[in-house]
């Protein structure tokens, strides 16, 4: 029998992982890259970032992909590329507010506009992730954490939540209960589950999580045995106004 750890998607990841590696071995920051002593971190710390392939300490590179006055944010992230990315995997990076400040970082660093071959390794790397956390009953981080780092990394919804309509099995289906329980407080007062990078695209994403969880979430939640009033919170979704908080199933949540 298959073992967890030779899955396809594992598999798949793996080698995402590596390619991580191989594309970005070798990358440093700027050599005039700067940064505040006071807010980011010493002299010695910020040399490190102008050598390749240093493994930097937790905090060290917890400090670097949250800090946002980069001169050349590109070539930090490339830089922390290979150790970020198994770091993510592993459930070693923890923000503050969400994991969507990893989609943010990112995003900051318009990694979709480098290079064909390091674009393409960072698009497979969060594609393989996702695909893996669909199909692992336990992820190292939960699968809406892991929704809303790469909605906010690639400025799109849309091809996350289709390979989640693919995933029709019963672990996708247990992070799907999870997930809406995760989100219907916000999505019944009108407000994204996560805090979006552009506000402007706020309302939009907002719109299309809501409208593709009505679609898709009920039969698939039914099937889980999903609670009662689990179901009736989304059933709510579709619902405006008083049609919606006086319906005698509304929750009684306060905004």
């Amino acid at each position: 029998m298959m073992s967890f750890d030779q899955t396809p998607t594992r598999i798949r990841l793996d080698a995402a992982l590596n390619r991580v590696a191989i594309t970005f071995r070798g990358m440093t920051a700027r050599p005039d890259e700067d940064n505040c002593e006071c807010h980011w971190g010493s002299a010695e710390e910020l040399v490190q970032l102008k050598v390749p392939d240093v493994e930097l300490d937790p905090d060290l590179l917890r400090r670097t992909w949250e800090a946002v006055d980069w001169d050349d944010h590109a070539s930090v992230l490339r830089r922390i590329l290979p150790q970020f990315s198994r770091a993510l995997v592993h459930g070693l990076v923890e923000p503050f507010s969400g994991m969507e400040k990893v989609g943010h970082s990112l995003a900051r660093g318009h990694w979709q506009q480098w290079p064909a071959e390091q674009a393409a390794a960072v698009r497979e790397f969060l594609h393989a992730w996702w695909a893996h956390t669909l199909t692992d009953p336990d992820p190292a981080v939960p699968a809406h954490e892991v929704l809303a780092l790469c909605a906010e990394a690639s400025a799109t919804l849309s091809p996350w939540l289709h390979a989640w309509e693919t995933q029709t099995h019963t672990v996708a289906d247990q992070h799907l209960v999870g997930a809406a329980a995760h989100w219907e407080y916000d999505l019944l007062g009108d407000q994204l589950p996560w805090e979006a990078r552009n506000w402007d695209d706020q309302e939009e994403t907002r719109t299309e999580l809501t409208a593709w969880l009505i679609r898709h979430a009920p039969a698939r939640l039914h099937t889980r045995n999903a609670p009662a009033e689990l179901l009736h919170r989304i059933r709510l979704l579709g619902l405006d106004g008083p049609a919606r908080w006086e319906d005698p199933h509304w929750p009684g949540h306060r905004y």
